[in-house]
């Protein structure tokens, strides 16, 4: 959120001509300030509480996908990756619902639930790993803890809706004075553990973009630094506005220059004054566009940026704006097309005008740069046979995805549905045939996504 500040400069002093007045606006001034402060002590609290809701609810809604995820996956290798993403966003929940001010609720089972989850995930991994197999309890407590898992982030995005839409105020969960406001504000929490009542006893940027920017930007060596001038032009001719000042800098992998307006956030790279990304608020109308002219805005948009060779993936439809997702795209030494995964950008287009709303090129500035990719040792047959019986491919494509350790996988893409129709891309490694990754894929009138 944008901080005003109200500030009075010496000029204006010298222009008061009776010592009075001087006087009576600087206690005015003081006054100001000192209700300003309050006013910023109260804003950093509610954006504590709003980054923590929202912590929480990805961390579930991440649980729930891993845990999906674990119901088809037949290897020791996915299986052990599944564990530790269950342990990781159980943690990473259980620390964000501890910074919410709701200590009056027991949410015993809630916590028991996200402390399990890891634990039972992590027995599992140990015996795939072994060599033996699950048994049918073991599977059918995969997906009761699914089940679980998904009622909870249902009930979590519903609260976060709710906070929205205005019915529950950051304000009143800090003060919660007012014993009918701590009720509303509770009362999402609350029925958190009423979900649990049949709970099993037991003896987890956007899919491949969790971890891209944490390396160094390949884009940006060996470039040269531009200045601050230069990096203006760039961000006024991106976001197509002149009023654009300086608002600081970024520091961290990608150094950046940040300029601003009333509605508009934009960052150019140091090195190579590569445009980062854009953010643009205001109120979308009513759509007047469909997905598909948004989609050819978006690409228009990066032609004119000079950014070619990419490929649109999948896109998401949110309060009137379409964000578009493409990924960088490379001929192997077999002339084979190859998406790349690793490359990343996001264009977001109003639907109401088409007017460029976001753009984020981070992982793309991050991981782009010409491979060496020869032709896959397994051919597209033999990769598919070590796929689950269960399901049916449609389409299978060549690609590269990241890894847990910051390197690359270079892997076939294997589009199928499972026997209830639930589609899911399986990703096998090109060479080795192992499985890689596992993304589902959610498809409806808001958009073709994978999570």
């Amino acid at each position: 959120m944008k901080k005003s500040t109200i500030t009075i400069s010496k000029r204006c002093f010298v222009r008061i001509i009776s010592f009075s007045a001087a006087l009576i606006l600087t206690l005015g001034a003081l006054a100001v300030q000192n209700g300003a402060r309050a006013g910023n002590n109260q804003l950093m609290m509610k954006n504590s509480y709003m980054r923590a809701v929202e912590d929480l609810s990805l961390s579930l809604d991440n649980i729930k996908t891993t845990l999906n995820k674990g119901m088809y996956s037949s290897s020791p290798t996915m299986m052990t990756k599944l564990s530790g993403k269950l342990w990781s966003e159980a943690a990473n929940a259980k620390a964000a619902l501890a910074q919410l001010p709701i200590e009056d609720i027991r949410l015993e089972q809630t916590y028991k639930f996200l402390s399990q989850v890891g634990n039972y995930s992590q027995s599992l991994s140990k015996k795939v790993g072994a060599g033996e197999e699950l048994t049918d309890e073991e599977k059918e407590n995969i997906r009761t803890l699914f089940n679980y898992a998904e009622d909870l982030s249902g009930k979590m995005w519903q609260v976060e809706k709710k906070i929205e839409d205005g019915d529950i105020t950051l304000s009143d969960m800090s003060a919660a004075t007012d014993r009918e406001k701590s009720v509303n504000v509770t009362e999402g929490f609350t029925d958190f553990e009423e979900g649990f009542s049949n709970y099993p006893t037991l003896i987890y940027d956007g899919p491949f973009s969790d971890h891209i920017l944490e390396k160094e930007p390949l884009m940006l060596k060996g470039q040269q630094e531009v200045d601050i001038e230069k990096a203006l032009q760039k961000a006024q001719k991106a976001s197509g506005s002149e009023n654009l000042t300086d608002c600081g800098e970024e520091g961290g992998k990608m150094p950046s220059y940040v300029f601003t307006d009333n509605n508009t956030t934009v960052s150019v790279t140091k090195q190579g004054g590569f445009l980062s990304y854009m953010l643009k608020f205001r109120k979308v109308g009513q759509p007047a566009l469909t997905a598909g002219e948004a989609r050819e805005l978006a690409e228009e948009y990066l032609e004119r940026l000079g950014i070619d060779d990419i490929t649109d993936t999948y896109y998401e439809i949110n309060n009137g704006v379409c964000t578009c997702n493409f990924a960088g795209e490379q001929d192997n030494d077999s002339d084979d097309d190859v998406t790349l995964y690793t490359d990343l950008i996001k264009v977001s287009v109003a639907m109401d005008n088409g007017e460029i709303m976001g753009f984020d090129a981070r992982g793309y500035i991050t991981n782009h740069t010409e491979r060496d990719l020869g032709t896959p040792k397994l051919s597209e047959k033999e990769a598919g046979k070590k796929l689950s019986q269960s399901l049916k491919v449609f389409e299978t494509n060549l690609c590269v995805i990241p890894s847990d350790g910051l390197n690359e996988r270079y892997c076939y893409e294997f589009y199928c549905a499972d026997d209830e129709g639930r589609q899911l891309l399986i990703y096998l490694n090109a060479d080795t045939g192992e499985e890689e990754q596992i993304l589902l894929l959610q498809i409806g009138s808001n958009g073709r996504l994978t999570v």
